[in-house]
């Protein structure tokens, strides 16, 4: 560049010595030209250098926008697979859920079959018993069940004399008629139950209410063993004394009910767990 305008001076200077003034003022004005075009050219070369900055600029934030947009689509492939194991593990507990439900829905079913089938053997207990012993009247035998357990309450003058626990001969044929149900269902158990009025008996040999109720259950449970064959590993006897009464003793009406011996099915546990067992088992199977 600095040869160029050496050149043209020089030029100048010669052809303001060698040529005519016309001839000078067409050169200058070439030479202005010349410059005018230098200047523009200069302008345009600073533009290009200014742009081609600007575009590499732009190209180093196009490669961090890349980097940035690469890494970050890596962490949307790991989430993503995060995800995909979130996803199988919730499937799989899901899948536990619905077994479990699905288990205690069993579960309660089969408790529920086997409830219903002890109901029906209670329903049939009563209606067997209801059956042999119906021509007695109410007020001396009461049947009825409580919480699935069935009680045959029976007045004591049906089966005791005052103050005694030896057992009459009219009461055996209603203990025979009892002993006949117990026996057709022999996978039941029982107990007899001596219940007293609280007024404190004076009878030789017997020390009070209490002693006097367990002697009646325990002659009760003798005569069903020995006069009516029925095994004694079934049943249980027990003297409950004044303490669980029916009635107000402060009556004649109130004592007579208290004094009565109770007959109570028990339920077999071990035989209640077998029905459920085999419910679950029989779910299973199918």
């Amino acid at each position: 560049m600095k040869k160029i305008i050496f050149l043209m001076t020089l030029s100048g200077t010669l052809l303001t010595s060698c040529v005519s003034s016309k001839k000078f003022s067409e050169l200058e004005a070439l030479q202005k030209s010349t410059n005018d075009l230098l200047n523009a050219a200069t302008v345009k070369l600073n533009t290009c250098d200014e742009e081609k900055a600007a575009a590499l600029a732009n190209v180093t934030s196009l490669e961090e926008q890349i980097n940035f947009l690469k890494s970050n689509n890596q962490d949307l492939i790991s989430n993503l697979g995060n995800l995909t194991t979130l996803s199988q593990k919730g499937a799989e507990n899901l899948e536990k859920s619905l077994e479990s439900l699905k288990e205690k829905d069993t579960r309660i079913k089969s408790l529920r079959d086997a409830v219903t089938r002890k109901d029906s053997v209670t329903l049939a207990l009563v209606t067997s018993l209801k059956g042999v012993l119906g021509n007695i009247a109410d007020e001396d035998i009461e049947i009825n069940v409580e919480k699935g357990v069935v009680y045959v309450s029976i007045s004591d003058k049906l089966l005791f004399r005052s103050g005694s626990f030896s057992v009459n001969n009219a009461a055996k044929g209603v203990l025979g008629k009892v002993a006949k149900v117990i026996n057709d269902k022999p996978e039941l158990e029982f107990m007899v139950e001596g219940h007293t009025d609280n007024v404190p008996i004076k009878v030789e040999g017997t020390q009070d209410n209490w002693d006097l109720s367990v002697r009646r259950a325990t002659a009760i449970v003798r005569i069903l063993q020995k006069d009516f064959g029925v095994a004694p590993e079934r049943m249980t006897a027990a003297g409950r004394g004044e303490y669980i009464p029916v009635a107000d003793n402060d009556s004649s009406a109130g004592r007579a009910k208290n004094r009565r011996t109770r007959i109570v099915v028990l339920p077999k546990l071990d035989q209640f767990y077998d029905l459920i067992n085999q419910g679950m088992e029989q779910a299973a199977s199918n």
